[in-house]
């Protein structure tokens, strides 16, 4: 096949699964968050209102599109457009499965974290375009929120690196086959040296995501829909489309990092072949239940609560368990030599 027409199939099908996974993301959120609340979610469209989101998609793409006055035109055309790119690149390094995945990058985990790292900039230059004072703190906010906890949350995945020798996500993956001792999955997850990583990764992609309780950005109650508030129509679709689907992204690096991507322990990789992206997804989408959860749960911190907890001990909490994983490895190597 024509290599140019393989790539732009990979593409349209990055779309279409980030088009996709905006829908049922957004029916989830309602439903979760409703039984969570004790109370329904939508109901009256469709069965169990399961059509209630592609009737809001509908109306996104009909409804008039507002451009208040006094906005910086330019950027604030150009905002929707800087916060859906970036969150769409995200995927291309995405594995689910061992032959399943857009590209296969060696440098595939900086490639995706370097990708969200943009899309505060699309939320900046909204805030600011805006000529609205409650979305300009909220543009604020996310500039504020990018630069403390972009740091850690790269530093909580380097000890996994360390401990795989690879950037490249699906070699990552392949590197947590197989069992110890014969019954314990080699996933990381499974090791305690892992598992503040594994927190400090989640507490970090939470802030990143402007998940609550961390959303302070958006922050309804104070800032109305911050940085989004003067948006309408298919650019207001294309900002929340883009939250959407980081989290997806967010999900599925956990997974792909932590929890084995697209194996099954105590199954043997032959038979978890023909299903491996069904697992994938599943083991995503239980991520993002989880995430759900949290927001249903917590109440939203404050600023100063967030940036002290970034800087004074996110980051220091970062370096000091690269410190310690760095020393648990040399031990290691040095005790294999001497075994050997």
């Amino acid at each position: 096949m024509n290599p140019v027409l393989v790539v732009l199939l990979r593409i349209l099908a990055a779309l279409g699964l980030m088009l996709a996974n905006g829908v049922v993301l957004i029916y989830m959120l309602r439903k979760v968050l409703g039984h969570m609340h004790l109370r329904l979610g939508p109901m009256h469209v469709g069965p169990h209102g399961i059509l209630q989101t592609t009737m809001d998609v509908l109306k996104l793409l009909t409804k008039e599109d507002i451009t208040p006055r006094g906005v910086d035109r330019a950027l604030y055309f150009i905002a929707p457009a800087a916060v859906f790119v970036p969150s769409f690149a995200a995927y291309a390094a995405i594995p689910f499965s061992d032959s399943w995945s857009i590209t296969s990058l060696d440098t595939g985990l900086l490639f995706t974290l370097a990708a969200l790292s943009l899309v505060p900039i699309g939320i900046l230059m909204a805030g600011w375009a805006s000529a609205n004072k409650w979305s300009l703190l909220g543009g604020m906010r996310a500039a504020a929120q990018q630069i403390a906890y972009e740091v850690p949350l790269l530093l909580s995945l380097l000890p996994v690196v360390m401990f795989a020798g690879t950037l490249n996500l699906g070699d990552i993956v392949r590197a947590q086959s197989g069992l110890w001792f014969g019954f314990v999955p080699r996933w990381f997850i499974a090791f305690p040296l892992f598992w503040p990583a594994f927190l400090l990764f989640v507490i970090a992609s939470l802030v990143e995501l402007n998940q609550t309780p961390f959303d302070m950005s958006e922050a309804e109650s104070e800032l109305v829909a911050g940085f989004a508030s003067e948006y309408s129509a298919m650019k207001f679709g294309l900002i929340f489309l883009s939250e959407f689907s980081n989290q997806f992204i967010v999900s599925a690096l956990g997974v792909t990092l932590f929890f084995g991507g697209w194996m099954i322990p105590w199954v043997p990789e032959s038979v978890v072949a023909p299903i491996a992206p069904v697992v994938f997804m599943l083991k995503v989408y239980t991520g993002i239940f989880v995430m759900m959860w949290i927001r249903g749960t917590f109440p939203r911190v404050r600023i100063d609560q967030l940036m002290q907890l970034g800087w004074k001990w996110l980051i220091p909490a970062s370096l000091a368990l690269i410190l310690v994983t760095g020393v648990v490895l040399k031990v290691a190597q040095a005790t294999q030599g001497v075994t050997g």
